[in-house]
């Protein structure tokens, strides 16, 4: 096995999405093919639950698997088929 090297450091970017949701998005904004499988990358971490709290109108993903990575904390998604994960 080989480790691969750092190609490149990207720091996210403040970002709207949603309703109003406040967030980080470190890709997902242009080309993403050097991230393929990936679409994109955002980080939810605040410690203002108002800056969240609206949510994301129906949307649906056609396919698309959401990954959701926690840290710290717990999160519940609801998808707009009405399934729910968390």
């Amino acid at each position: 096995m080989s480790i691969r090297p750092v190609k490149r450091v990207i720091m996210s970017k403040p970002t709207l999405e949603g309703a109003g949701v406040h967030l980080r998005r470190a890709f997902g904004f242009d080309n993403t093919s050097e991230f393929d499988p990936f679409l994109l990358l955002d980080d939810f971490r605040n410690d203002i639950p108002a800056d969240y709290r609206a949510g994301f109108p129906w949307h649906p993903h056609r396919g698309i698997e959401t990954i959701t990575y926690v840290l710290a904390g717990t999160v519940e998604h609801g998808a707009s088929m009405g399934t729910m994960a968390s």
